[in-house]
């Protein structure tokens, strides 16, 4: 079963690519997240360890999430068609790929509800039904976010380098509270407590707020970066600052919906207070890259200010064509007062006509010669002299001058 077009084929291969790479994606994150204790489902009684529990809701969210986006993308750029295909065949393919990737990111929905099952709630009986929800919640999350993905590179750029800095900064927390000695708690998503006494300003932790608010700054604007300097769509590159930020307020949003009351922990309010903030200042680096890093349109070239090509006038070039001389007949009668109106160009071209006689044409197209010599006929000198007749020049550049028509008058003896 495929669906074909013109220049792609998009077959089962494909589709299993996205779910596989979902699926992968899925597991490793909740390996890595269980053995470093980034999250885990603890026994709680009577809300005695809260904060875990909502923390460990938002990491679920998040990562199945983000193994939806990352099984999409990774099959889109796998199997991308090397000739342009349609339009309606790019849309099912991304379709096809997003709802592929979903079912693989459904794993993380039994890799997080049968280890919550010995979570003890004592608002629910049933903790693991609350954690498959939330996991459900987070597959339908990426599926809205691979579509974006798919269309605009720069948002799944921005996606993926969010997941990255996030389990970054979740393993360096970890590995952190390792080298201190003190006892593994439970890491909030995107944030790190550098230190134990703060600085506070009100119910925000200032070094974390600090370190949110820039990583989406430079994750926006290098996210963007190669988008911009590419010419795509200029919506897709300026919202997608805001794309991997928004998952993470999203899922803190559905692991707390409300905050007062809810949050037993100043630092786990802090997070909740500065993931709509982060949003912000990751869609001001996104649109940064597009105002400072896009080309340049060419100005138009008018006809006036258009550049005149140079021409050639080597001795090689084309003779320019000869203009028949066109004389007055004087009062005389003789040629010797009838002087030419028109100046003929003259021929640069062949060097060697200058000490040649040529004959000429008059304005009625009768032919006349002119003697370079008293010893020598006019025969002669025609003879000698072919390519000046073509052009109807004499030796030295200018015009024969010829007689009128009229009766040939008999030549004085000297």
């Amino acid at each position: 079963m495929s669906l074909q077009g013109p220049g792609t084929r998009l077959g089962l291969s494909s589709v299993a690519v996205a779910a596989g790479v979902a699926a992968a994606a899925g597991a490793a994150q909740l390996g890595v997240g269980y053995g470093l204790g980034v999250f885990s489902w603890v026994p709680t009684v009577h809300g005695g360890d809260e904060a875990a529990w909502l923390a460990s809701l938002a990491w679920t969210v998040w990562i199945s999430a983000l193994s939806v986006v990352l099984g999409a993308v990774v099959a889109d750029r796998v199997g991308q068609p090397t000739v342009q295909s349609s339009t309606a065949v790019r849309v099912l393919r991304r379709a096809a790929l997003s709802i592929a990737a979903a079912l693989g990111g459904l794993v993380v929905v039994a890799l997080t509800a049968v280890p919550a099952r010995v979570a003890e709630r004592a608002d629910t009986f049933a903790p693991h039904l609350i954690v498959g929800g939330y996991a459900i919640a987070g597959v339908l999350l990426g599926l809205f976010i691979s579509v974006a993905a798919l269309v605009a590179r720069s948002i799944a750029a921005n996606v993926l380098a969010t997941g990255g800095w996030l389990w970054l900064l979740a393993v360096t927390a970890a590995a952190d509270g390792i080298a201190a000695g003190r006892d593994p708690v439970v890491a909030q998503l995107g944030a790190w407590p550098v230190t134990a006494a703060g600085p506070w300003f009100r119910s925000v932790y200032l070094p974390g707020a600090a370190i949110a608010g820039v990583a989406a700054v430079v994750i926006g604007f290098l996210a963007a970066l190669p988008a911009a300097r590419r010419r795509d769509g200029q919506a897709g590159v300026a919202l997608s600052g805001a794309a991997g930020p928004a998952l993470v307020a999203v899922a803190y949003l559905l692991a707390a919906p409300k905050l007062t009351g809810a949050l037993p922990e100043p630092e786990q309010l802090s997070a909740h207070l500065v993931a709509p903030y982060a949003v912000v200042t990751g869609l001001i680096g996104s649109v940064l890259a597009l105002v400072l890093c896009s080309p340049r349109r060419p100005r138009r070239v008018t006809a006036s200010t258009a550049p005149v090509p140079p021409q050639y006038t080597g001795s090689d070039a084309a003779p320019a064509p000869a203009v028949p001389a066109q004389t007055t007949p004087g009062k005389s009668g003789s040629a010797k007062d009838t002087p030419a109106k028109d100046t003929p160009v003259k021929d640069t071209s062949d060097k060697t006509a200058s000490d040649k006689a040529a004959t000429g044409r008059t304005a009625t197209g009768r032919a006349t010669v002119v003697k370079a010599a008293p010893d020598t006929t006019a025969t002669e000198k025609a003879a000698d002299a072919p390519d000046a007749a073509a052009s109807g020049t004499t030796a030295g550049g200018v015009s024969p001058v010829a007689d009128p028509p009229g009766p040939r008058q008999p030549r004085k003896k000297r």
